[in-house]
């Protein structure tokens, strides 16, 4: 009896922390509306261009900040587990650099193809490719947490060695734009761009409802698979998601660093490792603290705007030390 009690207090605090970051979502969702060079009000815009502003420009943004967030959190969440490792994290790892390389081969050798989702299914490619090489090295060879993360890092140099020297090439402004972008940027978000939302939304959607498969996979494969997990089957089903999510994202918003890294560690730390519960509150935490991020990313400077990926890095890297110091401090 007192443990379905201590069961159900659980689950009520779970629920109650989801419905709170809900809350704070749409405040920051409000607020993002709201400010800017004009203050809006996101309910009745008084002239038509403050109607032009708010939803030709503004709700575009807000979303695909929301949707990137939600995406990146998640993908972070579950490279957590399936690589074994907290430190794990599509940055970091060198995944979204394989996607943006991927991107840039399109733009360059594929220009016809430098659609949406062309752009989708080139970040796609390049981070599936990335994310094998990663697993499959982590499996094979057992790398311990520093030296996963040193092929990561090692694989997004590359990758951001090739890019950089494609654009440093390139005599065209738009494509120096997009180096820009690059580095981290929702401002130039289309409504046509947001056919990318709609195919990562229920993608998204799928990973919060794997909780259950990811918490019987936190306790090893072989209990895993003596709990009825097939551990091939969801393995490569998590790296295809992990892939889509992170292509749709760079695609959409850039290479933006850091987000999967600090949401669902920090919410493990201080709530729990439940990923039934875990991966949704990583989800609304992770678009609430990309919606911050790019507002702020247009307030902080009076003269200029600040991609957001320079945001999520400033507020990560920081904490990223710290984990390293204590992942160091815990091992010795």
């Amino acid at each position: 009896m007192e443990f379905n009690q201590l069961l159900n207090q659980n689950q009520r605090r779970w629920r109650y922390l989801i419905i709170a970051m809900t809350g704070v979502l749409v405040v920051s969702a409000l607020l993002h509306l709201s400010v800017g060079e004009l203050l809006i009000n996101p309910f009745s815009p008084q002239t038509s261009l403050e109607s032009r502003l708010l939803y030709d420009l503004r709700l575009p943004r807000l979303l695909a900040a929301a949707a990137i967030g939600a995406a990146l959190a998640l993908s972070g969440a579950s490279l957590q587990v399936l690589l074994g490792n907290v430190l794990a994290e599509p940055g970091v790892l060198g995944i979204s650099g394989g996607a943006s390389l991927g991107m840039v081969i399109i733009l360059f050798a594929f220009p016809a193809a430098a659609t949406p989702l062309g752009f989708m299914l080139a970040g796609v490619v390049g981070a599936l490719g990335f994310t094998i090489i990663l697993v499959s090295m982590a499996k094979t060879m057992r790398l311990t947490t520093t030296r996963l993360l040193l092929v990561g890092v090692a694989l997004g140099i590359l990758s951001s060695a090739v890019v950089t020297w494609a654009f440093y090439f390139s005599d065209d402004l738009s494509i120096r734009q997009l180096m820009y972008w690059l580095m981290g940027s929702v401002g130039g978000v289309s409504w046509y761009q947001h056919v990318l939302t709609i195919l990562m939304m229920p993608i998204s959607v799928w990973l919060c409802l794997q909780g259950r498969v990811l918490d019987k996979l936190m306790v090893g494969e072989v209990h895993a698979k003596q709990l009825g997990v097939d551990v091939n089957r969801v393995r490569w089903q998590l790296i295809l998601c992990v892939s889509l999510l992170v292509g749709g994202s760079v695609a959409l918003g850039g290479v933006i660093s850091f987000v999967g890294l600090v949401v669902p560690h920090l919410l493990r730390l201080a709530f729990g490792t439940e990923n039934r519960y875990l991966l949704p509150l990583s989800a609304v935490t992770g678009a609430t603290l990309l919606v911050i991020s790019d507002i702020l990313a247009r307030v902080v400077l009076d003269s200029a705007e600040l991609p957001v990926g320079v945001m999520t890095t400033t507020i990560g890297a920081p904490i990223f030390i710290w984990m390293l110091v204590k992942s160091h401090d815990s091992s010795s």
